[in-house]
């Protein structure tokens, strides 16, 4: 990397980006990470982690010549973060249940990021801190949703996250029924719809990225079984009715037509 973002000597591409540059290929190569895991494709799984290595390499060669830190730097700080999160294993401390781990390693993550605010100069740290604006939505909601949680801001049990669902429910359809429709108010009542389908999905303890994802792949499944009943018939879908759509979407549906 030193050699590709030689100012001279290196390549033009590579010397001209930048952190902000380089980070969507940070994010579309965790996710490639993630698909290959997905497909259990052991082979492509070894190609997409040494991709991601190469974007943390990108990112610590610039940070290097800017003077911030370097490489060896950034791997050892999360060395000493997993050492000081694990007494149990590489401190004195004896052996502690899963629970009581789960609680210590909360209780670490929140005096770092008080750590942290002080650094920047704010003596009043949130417990919403260092959620990454960055993340997707869904995933992002979700872990706002479980810090405030943590502090006892949650509802009580999944009945009272369904009636704060219908709630919603009803909010929208009441902005879509206004004489005058506002998009900015018809948004925001979706967006809290949403918000309440991930809270939902975290008192179900299931992970709302991956059951979204998984059934967009459902999705995709059926309707290529669509396409295809379609084009053997000589048709495809701008040519159907949507009474033919449906029927063939049922006949995928009954024959389980899935991502498994």
């Amino acid at each position: 990397m030193a050699r590709l973002r030689h100012p001279t000597e290196g390549c033009p591409w590579d010397r001209d980006q930048t952190f902000a540059s380089v980070a969507p290929y940070t994010i579309e190569e965790a996710y490639e990470v993630s698909d290959a895991i997905d497909c259990k494709d052991m082979s492509s799984l070894k190609e997409e982690l040494g991709d991601l290595l190469l974007q943390i390499v990108f990112h610590s060669r610039m940070a290097e010549e800017s003077g911030y830190f370097d490489f060896d730097e950034v791997a050892q700080n999360i060395a000493d973060k997993m050492i000081r999160r694990h007494p149990h294993v590489f401190g004195e401390e004896g052996e502690r249940s899963k629970e009581f781990h789960r609680d210590q390693w909360e209780e670490q993550k929140k005096r770092e990021r008080t750590e942290k605010a002080l650094r920047r100069g704010d003596h009043t740290p949130s417990i919403l801190d260092d959620v990454a604006l960055s993340l997707p939505a869904l995933m992002r909601s979700e872990k706002l949703g479980k810090r405030a949680a943590k502090v006892g801001f949650d509802w009580p049990d999944i009945d009272s996250v369904f009636e704060k669902m219908n709630e919603e429910i009803q909010e929208l359809k009441n902005e879509l029924e206004a004489k005058t429709i506002s998009r900015e108010a018809v948004e925001e009542e979706l967006g809290d719809m949403l918000l309440t389908v991930v809270s939902l999905a975290r008192h179900l303890q299931v992970n709302p990225e991956l059951a979204l994802r998984r059934g967009s792949a459902k999705f995709e499944q059926r309707f290529r079984f669509v396409e295809k009943r379609l084009e053997k018939d000589g048709y495809c879908p701008e040519n159907a009715s949507l009474e033919e759509l449906e029927s063939l979407w049922q006949e995928a549906k009954q024959r389980k037509i899935s991502n498994g």
